[in-house]
């Protein structure tokens, strides 16, 4: 379970209310009018912004930010050296039966395209047609809330705006009496722009960054199931495979997973 993103939405809260406003302080920002104006603003421009096909995954995109990192991709690689060996061993057929254990759906469906003899650039090709549609919903989820982020400090300005004029316009039917209430209107006339900012950098903008890395996770993930899939069925060596497999990681990671499978494959031989 990852609780970063939680964590740090109500540290910002803690450390705006207790060092930027504080306690005793607090009730100068609060204000209903204000607070319904940018979130109700902001849902507004969303709703018309999305179909309901998009906006009925929210509740799964809040899962996301909290489910903790699912793609492993060494171990994938692991199983894709596995799964080499094997077909090297006893062809592409084999690899039928492994397949039924595998849980992730993309993993096990690339595995069974193989094993059905498919041409290999039809697999590819395949392959990448289906991570990229998943990549574009993806773009869609992370881009709801970017969207939100922009939409919350411009309803925060409107809501100014409309409280600045309505103090004018009070000054005005007072006859400049209204000026003795000037700060106090015009601190309630800023609320509106603190509220959108603090909506937009606090919780819209660090849910997008999440969804954003999660997503960056399973394009990973599924790039290096095709690359290890395209490599199984053109029969390469499977510590071939491993290096190239790699290849995408960071260095630091790849030098430990490497020394790992030496390791491995030493005490194998020397048993």
């Amino acid at each position: 379970m990852d609780i970063t993103t939680l964590l740090g939405m109500v540290l910002g809260m803690v450390l705006v209310v207790l060092v930027g406003i504080g306690p005793a302080k607090l009730g100068n920002f609060w204000d209903v009018p204000s607070l319904a104006m940018v979130l109700g603003g902001t849902v507004a421009a969303i709703l018309a912004s999305y179909p309901f096909r998009i906006l009925g995954d929210i509740p799964k995109h809040l899962m996301v930010l909290t489910r903790g990192k699912k793609y492993n991709v060494p171990k994938l690689v692991d199983q894709m050296v596995d799964l080499a060996m094997l077909a090297r061993q006893s062809g592409l057929l084999a690899l039928e039966e492994k397949a039924e254990e595998i849980k992730e759906p993309f993993f096990k469906q690339s595995v069974l395209m193989i094993v059905d003899a498919n041409d290999p650039d039809k697999v590819r090709t395949m392959l990448e047609r289906q991570m990229d549609d998943m990549m574009a919903r993806h773009d869609e989820a992370a881009g709801l809330y970017e969207k939100a982020s922009s939409y919350a400090p411009a309803f925060g300005m409107v809501g100014t705006l409309v409280g600045l004029i309505n103090m004018l316009k009070g000054m005005n039917l007072d006859g400049g009496g209204g000026a003795s209430t000037l700060g106090e209107d015009m601190s309630v006339a800023l609320i509106t722009t603190f509220y959108g900012s603090l909506f937009a950098n606090l919780f819209f903008q660090p849910i997008a960054k999440k969804l954003r890395i999660r997503q960056a996770e399973e394009e990973l993930y599924c790039m290096t199931v095709i690359e290890g899939i395209m490599g199984i069925q053109a029969g390469e060596n499977p510590k071939f495979l491993r290096e190239h497999l790699l290849s995408c990681m960071k260095q630091s990671q790849q030098k430990k997973l490497l020394l790992k499978a030496e390791k491995s494959q030493g005490g194998g031989e020397e048993g």
